[in-house]
């Protein structure tokens, strides 16, 4: 594997990492139709243990299957595949070497009580991802709840094992509380906060949502008029969040969210793009929809971020 000076630059970045970890981040950036640029796009399937299995897959019935996951996304020329471990397991031998992987190691359901404090339970190891030949390992947390500290209490030893092992960690940041309104969960101050909390946890990839213009703490707010933050574009509020990364010194990637029109999944991986993310972590709306409209959908949001559209 050859890495391009655009990839070597952004390992650069990791100074304290062992040469494990930076070749995982490696194999990642240098896979597929974006191998080489520093921009990413990653599938993730973990929507059947989050949401259950028909609001998941039903409109594709395709989909139930785990093999059509990773198939698509070697067709698509994507940067890795990210599933729990079942998903990971009913396919790891065939597509064995195919497709950089991500073992999503913690998951919840939407069966808990809603009056329940918003956490996950851990479901599968670093080892596990070892076994399976995964890049990566994927971990869950809720910024804004009240189980927010023993989440971070277990990536934080979990990640320090995957280090040692020399498997690179992300962490999914979804600002989640009992105090949180929806409106706050995607303000653009929170989301950056997020952000900032998963790359101060050591998370080598962060994955965040896509925020709106919303201003939900008071404090927050004043600093963001005092030091007149821009945050009226998309754009601008995705270079808000990379600069909470350690300035751009973490690779952070964004959501493709709940179902919707093609334009505005485009229209989405623009401002990604516009605003110096590094790409996007897209799943329903590409499983959910059939199959040569995810990989003509996935191969337009390739040429954006090459600047070609």
């Amino acid at each position: 594997m050859r890495t391009s000076r655009i990839v070597q630059k952004i390992l650069s970045h990791y100074e304290g990492e062992n040469p494990g970890v930076k070749t995982n981040l490696a194999r990642m950036l240098s896979e597929g139709k974006l191998g080489g640029t520093g921009k990413m796009i990653i599938l993730p399937v973990d929507q059947g243990f989050e949401h259950g299995p028909a609001r998941s897959f039903a409109v594709n019935p395709a989909a139930y299957d785990p093999h059509y996951h990773y198939q698509m996304a070697v067709d698509a020329g994507l940067s890795a595949y990210a599933a729990p471990l079942g998903p990971l397991e009913a396919g790891a031998d065939t597509f064995a070497g195919q497709i950089p992987t991500i073992l999503k190691v913690n998951s919840a359901n939407s069966l808990l009580p809603a009056v329940a404090p918003k956490t996950q339970a851990i479901t599968a190891s670093v080892d596990d991802a070892l076994r399976l030949g995964c890049s990566a390992i994927g971990f869950t947390i809720y910024p804004g709840s009240s189980q927010s500290l023993s989440m971070f209490s277990d990536i934080a030893e979990m990640r320090r094992e995957a280090a040692r092992k020399g498997i690179a960690t992300i962490i999914w940041s979804y600002p989640r509380g009992e105090d949180l309104d929806k409106d706050g969960e995607t303000a653009v101050d929170v989301t950056a906060y997020a952000a900032h909390i998963a790359a101060l946890l050591g998370a080598h990839i962060i994955k965040v949502k896509l925020s709106t213009d919303h201003l939900s703490q008071p404090e927050a707010k004043k600093a963001f008029v005092a030091g007149n933050v821009p945050i009226a574009t998309q754009a601008d509020r995705v270079r808000e969040c990379v600069r909470s990364v350690l300035n751009g010194r973490r690779i952070i990637v964004f959501s493709g969210g709940a179902a919707k029109g093609s334009e505005s999944v485009l229209d989405d991986a623009r401002a990604i793009r516009d605003g110096g993310g590094n790409g996007s972590i897209i799943g329903r709306n590409c499983f959910q929809r059939p199959r040569e409209e995810a990989l003509a959908l996935l191969q337009t949001m390739v040429d954006i971020y090459k600047g070609k559209a």
